[in-house]
């Protein structure tokens, strides 16, 4: 079972709430949470029948320490309702994950970087806050970057347009500034606990939408690290790929023309590998089917507008969600990380990923 059914959620549902607020379980109840854990994902937190018991209470002492924090902090939570609306996939995903980054990063002695690849909607930037929250109970200090912050200035891109105007939007290979970004996360890494480290700050609002690099912000040296974005870790396919006639490849990629531009993104990604060799492990975000990105980011922008916010047309979205696609496809370059094929030269490989559902919650758990 990868999840408990709607009956069993609702009554681990008060379990855990009154656990989070000191009443622990009862034995009948201890050993439902642990059948629960022992049926979802067991080998993902290593656990078993003989240390289960004792995991699920250091994960409630954990859970404890954060909820009691969440009144005077609601303000930081990064999803709406309270926070026992939240409570199974805190408990299930969010709880044990930062316990694992803690050890990790202990048994490391020194700065751990934790890469996060998702698409549109996938929830990279949610669960990045969530899981600074609850590291900051366990003693860290740390922080979250985004590949958008790593983007070429404005007139950079400006310039890279005019070489190439396939660039039509920000996004692709070859539009962020990869010095940069190995410049920062070297630093994070080599840094000792009284360092302050300067992070490139990136806002989309300006040139109409555009964006550009703004003022980097100075922000105490992290024992954990978050670095996040759409194809973080995605490394480059066998050329081959886009050369074989008799093989179709995936839609939108149909053309010569499309064929030509995912090749060339392709080999821009090459350039791209130094980065990803300074990740200690890597979180795939993977959505039971890709296209759901594009309804997601239809439903974000229908709800801006219904704020009287500005917000692109269903086309508009479109265009620009199959641009993307076209540039690296999910099922040519998420595929490969999710079964673990391409180990880093440090011979990491994404030691997580994670099922996203239609309706955002998080499914299936596994390690490639």
């Amino acid at each position: 079972m990868n999840h408990p059914t709607a009956e069993l959620t609702s009554e681990l549902n008060a379990v855990l709430i009154a656990w989070s607020q000191g009443q622990p379980p009862t034995e009948h109840q201890l050993q439902q949470l642990a059948d629960w854990a022992l049926n979802d994902a067991p080998a993902v937190w290593g656990l078993s029948a003989e240390n289960v018991n004792e995991a699920l209470r250091s994960r409630a002492n954990l859970l404890q320490s954060f909820c009691g924090t969440m009144d005077s902090r609601r303000a930081e939570f990064p999803l709406a309702g309270h926070w026992a609306d939240w409570i199974v996939p805190m408990w299930r995903i969010w709880l044990p994950l930062a316990q694992r980054l803690d050890l990790q990063q202990r048994a490391l002695g020194a700065p751990f970087v934790q890469g996060i690849l998702g698409g549109q909607g996938t929830g990279k930037s949610t669960l990045t806050q969530i899981l600074q929250m609850i590291l900051q109970q366990l003693g860290h200090q740390t922080v979250g970057l985004s590949i958008d912050d790593l983007y070429l200035t404005y007139d950079e891109r400006q310039s890279l347009q005019r070489q190439d105007p396939r660039l039509v939007w920000r996004g692709p290979p070859g539009t962020h500034d990869v010095d940069l970004g190995l410049q920062v996360l070297n630093a994070i890494k080599q840094a000792d606990a009284k360092a302050q480290i300067e992070l490139p700050q990136f806002d989309k609002s300006l040139y109409a939408g555009q964006g550009d690099r703004t003022s980097s912000i100075r922000v105490a040296a992290p024992t954990i690290a978050f670095f996040e974005g759409w194809f973080v870790g995605a490394r480059p396919v066998a050329d081959a790929v886009f050369e074989r006639a008799q093989t179709p490849l995936p839609d939108p990629i149909i053309t010569d023309t499309d064929k030509a531009f995912a090749r060339d993104c392709n080999q821009k990604l090459r350039s791209y590998l130094p980065l990803w060799d300074t990740l200690n492990s890597l979180i795939v975000l993977c959505p039971e089917d890709y296209r759901l990105s594009q309804q997601w980011r239809q439903a974000a922008e229908h709800g801006m507008k219904a704020q009287g916010k500005p917000g692109l047309s269903d086309r508009d979205i479109k265009a620009f969600v199959t641009y993307f696609w076209k540039a690296l496809h999910p099922d040519l370059f998420i595929s490969s990380l999710t079964l673990g094929i391409h180990p880093n030269s440090s011979g990491i490989c994404p030691n997580l990923v994670i099922n996203i559902r239609s309706d955002h919650s998080m499914g299936s758990l596994r390690v490639a």
